[in-house]
């Protein structure tokens, strides 16, 4: 549930994100790789940044103090942010450094929640992303993203999973499942998107036949992308993309 501030109290500015609570005239601490952004962006005292907290609150400040391992924000405005209709992920357990590309443009385009699944293919990559200190790198590159691209919601970030305790812990929604062999998902002939959307994409190599007809009975309806074949990070970004237009945005709420 990724909101955007596209003409909030913060867009524009160079964004930082906080765990703090926004309350105006208090003051948020950022860590130590926000003052090095800062200071590589040469700001000091005095400058107006914006800050979200990656759960719907935006707002804008002054920094009162810089030093090399922290920065002080003076709140004076803020908005809560209504989330996006949701689109869900299951991405396959696969390359790390393709998983975290794919993190990071995954909270760009909006994904609401991110749960890697341990595809029976998934288990011939190495080095392959999982595990817990992997799941913090996936977090620091869509907290960075989330910055960047000025949303307002972090995705919900789940820890990788078997095939059968993703499928039992999926939303409820129009549940998709990326196959060459599937329905177009665009076009004159495709079904049209509602909300909730649930996109599985399969690992490289492809989905096993037992695996797809697993899916199939866990309510996925088989959709394709195009006429050639994917890479599983490539196919995401394109899904999600489709999913995040098809669906719209909401608007914002704003406070102070």
């Amino acid at each position: 549930m990724v909101g955007l501030d596209r003409e909030g109290v913060a867009a524009g500015r160079p964004n930082f994100v906080t765990t703090e609570p926004f309350v105006v005239g208090a003051t948020c601490v950022l860590d130590e790789h926000a003052a090095r952004h800062m200071r590589v962006l040469r700001l000091d005292a005095g400058a107006v940044v914006g800050v979200r907290d990656g759960r719907g609150h935006v707002g804008a400040g002054q920094v009162v103090r810089l030093t090399k391992t922290q920065a002080y924000i003076e709140i004076s405005d803020f908005a809560v942010i209504a989330p996006l209709p949701e689109v869900h992920l299951l991405v396959p357990v696969a390359d790390r450094d393709r998983m975290l590309w794919l993190a990071e443009k995954a909270c760009e385009l909006g994904c609401t929640s991110w749960r890697p699944v341990l595809w029976r293919r998934s288990r011939s990559v190495s080095p392959r992303g999982e595990g817990v200190a992997f799941q913090q790198k996936v977090m620091a590159r869509m907290t960075s993203a989330l910055a960047q691209s000025e949303g307002a919601w972090l995705p919900q970030p789940f820890p990788e999973a078997t095939l059968e305790r993703a499928l039992l812990a999926a939303p409820p929604g129009d549940r998709l499942v990326l196959d060459p062999a599937g329905a177009p998902m665009v076009g004159a002939t495709a079904t049209v998107l509602q909300e909730s959307i649930v996109l599985a994409i399969g690992p490289e190599g492809g989905i096993e036949a037992d695996e797809l007809e697993a899916v199939a009975a866990s309510g996925f309806r088989a959709v394709r992308l195009g006429p050639t074949i994917l890479r599983f990070e490539t196919a995401a970004v394109a899904a999600l993309a489709i999913a995040r237009t098809a669906l719209g945005t909401s608007s914002p709420t704003r406070e102070s």
